[in-house]
């Protein structure tokens, strides 16, 4: 493509070189750069890529959006804009000819539960026909599973992946949306045409500062939409959204279970293996729906998919037949298979409302002891650890404080903020800060009458200590130690 076509819409400071110039790769990623490159050099909070450019120039980059006076030389593009953040959106999007004008984009934001209505709307619509994912857990394009680092990736690999979408017949694309791709421009220039709200509850302040911040952040997907909006409208900060977008012409749906909406369940029973309730619908819809899944939180991300499928002209019976033949998400409160009857289960909860959530619905069926294992990360957030570890003390009757990915901090420090949040008069808790060790503990004490949950990386398979990224899984760690253990 030539430059001159790419640059549609950019606002352009300066021009050195030639626009005819064929582009036929659009990089940011320095060591992704070959023959006739266009490098996007961005000023970012950790490194300033305009340091790259002679680096690009060995690997056949011919053009660089700049946003700062570089050394010029020729035979070679510069393109200056005011944000080359902001421009790359639109280059990404002309470069990969608009895909999500070409493919149904649905949009999962909110604080919990993106992960899991997006890949239940995937499994859903991939009995239906060819899909598309962008998430947390990985890319899928339709044809290939790829890794992803972020839960929403930077938008020229969202142009990309979408592009192949299309090369590979997708009709659907189910994508979650993370507050940091809103406010950092990663989802510029898409078009979507259904968002869907979860809830919001404290994450990221160290990023957004406030939470209004943080709710405006996420309130941005509900103007990229064109067909409709569904809004979980049990969640306080959901209403303030719905108030805010109500007088767009794009129609919207409401679901919740303590506010009446477009879908509320009713009776809702909540079992060691399974969650019953009564969905109340549109046209004097009234219907039981049966979940192979456990947890209060499993009621709502069901509720979400259910707008989802009616907003996109699914017959409701249609709808609850797939809703039973759904099982959990990886690592979102998955029970550890085995032949010793421990119920065991790893779960992601890593924010207090997330925590808080797990615990009450383990609380509704536990017929022993709760033993929960979980630690903070770091580098993050530290009002949360305090918080986190009162949850935990208030509904385990053991709580194991540990490591999670400590980075760069020290993991006793870690321990030690969410110890502040403990009572110590009561002896219902142990710091082992080994996670390895802690698991253990907590399977050691645990019978079968008892739920042990280790919440906080859920499918992750790694630690992060330091600058080092090693192997930890625990889910595969709690299986090994389960097939060593005695049964009490």
């Amino acid at each position: 493509m030539k430059l001159k076509k790419l640059l549609k819409d950019v606002e352009v400071i300066s021009l050195i070189g030639s626009d005819e110039v064929e582009i036929l790769a659009v990089e940011y990623d320095s060591r992704k750069v070959e023959n006739n490159s266009l490098f996007i050099c961005i000023n970012g909070s950790n490194i300033n890529s305009h340091i790259f450019i002679e680096d690009c120039k060995k690997r056949g980059a011919v053009c660089f959006l700049i946003e700062e006076d570089v050394d010029y030389e020729e035979g070679y593009t510069y393109v200056k804009v005011r944000n080359t953040n902001v421009s790359m959106s639109i280059i990404a999007n002309n470069f990969y000819d608009n895909p999500s004008k070409k493919i149904n984009l649905i949009g999962v934001t909110g604080t919990n539960g993106k992960t899991s209505i997006a890949t239940f709307l995937r499994e859903i619509f991939k009995l239906k026909c060819n899909c598309g994912f962008i998430g947390t857990t990985c890319i899928d394009d339709g044809e290939n599973l790829l890794k992803t680092d972020n839960t929403t990736p930077n938008n020229i690999e969202i142009q990309k992946n979408l592009y192949n979408m299309i090369q590979n017949n997708c009709e659907y694309c189910f994508m979650e949306v993370s507050s940091h791709a809103l406010s950092l421009n990663r989802v510029d220039n898409l078009q979507y045409n259904i968002g869907i709200f979860t809830n919001l509850t404290e994450d990221h302040l160290d990023y957004h500062k406030t939470f209004e911040e943080y709710r405006k952040a996420k309130e941005k997907l509900f103007y990229k939409t064109t067909d409709k909006n569904i809004i979980n409208i049990d969640d306080i900060n959901g209403r303030i959204i719905l108030d805010n977008i109500r007088n767009l012409k794009i129609p919207y749906y409401t679901y919740g279970m303590n506010n009446t909406g477009t879908f509320t369940a009713k009776d809702v029973k909540l079992h060691e293996d399974k969650t019953i309730y009564t969905l109340i619908g549109p046209n004097d819809i009234e219907k039981e729906i049966v979940l192979n899944m456990a947890g209060q939180f499993t009621v709502y991300n069901s509720l979400a998919v259910i707008c989802t499928c009616y907003a996109l002209n699914m017959d409701i019976d249609e709808i609850i037949l797939y809703l039973r033949n759904l099982k959990s998400v990886s690592g979102r409160f998955e029970k550890v298979e085995n032949n010793k009857g421990l119920n065991v289960f790893v779960d992601y909860a890593h924010t207090p409302d997330a925590l808080d959530n797990v615990l009450k619905s383990v609380k509704s069926f536990v017929k022993g002891n709760i033993i929960t294992v979980f630690g903070c990360g770091g580098n993050r957030e530290k009002g949360k650890r305090p918080i986190m570890g009162s949850i935990a003390q208030k509904y385990s009757d053991l709580v194991i404080i540990t490591s999670d990915n400590p980075r760069f901090e020290e993991p006793e420090d870690i321990i030690n903020d969410i110890v502040k949040g403990i009572d110590k008069n009561k002896e219902n808790y142990l710091i082992i800060e080994d996670r390895k060790e802690a698991i253990k503990k907590a399977i050691e004490s645990a019978t079968t009458r008892d739920v042990v949950l280790i919440a906080g990386k859920g499918h992750e398979n790694y630690q992060i200590i330091k600058d080092k990224v090693l192997d930890f899984d625990d889910k595969k760690i709690a299986k090994e130690i389960i097939e060593k253990e005695a049964v009490q």
